[in-house]
């Protein structure tokens, strides 16, 4: 990062361009530090994304008395990975259309 930080440089003296502005590159400095505060680099979290947060945890906890809601998310989770398996199964012999 330091080599491309000092090469960039070459840009500004062949005339290729007056400034440099390269906020996604720079950002890369603050990285180290971010993960070693943050546990993650600025506001990112390789774990889930927010999709995915909202199919597996909100959309079950709504569905869930709210009484030991963890067994009955689990449960949940795990009837519609069923339905959905077969749901691709049976779009792949055509009884019915795929869906994502």
């Amino acid at each position: 990062l330091a080599r491309f930080h000092s090469l960039r440089k070459v840009f500004i003296k062949t005339g290729v361009c007056q400034t440099i502005s390269l906020p996604r590159q720079h950002s890369l400095v603050h990285y180290r530090c971010h993960i070693e505060e943050f546990g993650a680099p600025n506001g990112l979290c390789s774990s889930i994304t927010e999709s995915q947060h909202i199919t597996a945890v909100k959309r079950p906890w709504r569905r869930s008395s709210r009484n030991q809601a963890l067994g009955q998310m689990l449960l949940t989770n795990q009837r519609l990975d069923k339905l959905y398996a077969l749901n691709m199964e049976l779009a792949t012999v055509g009884l019915v259309l795929a869906t994502d």
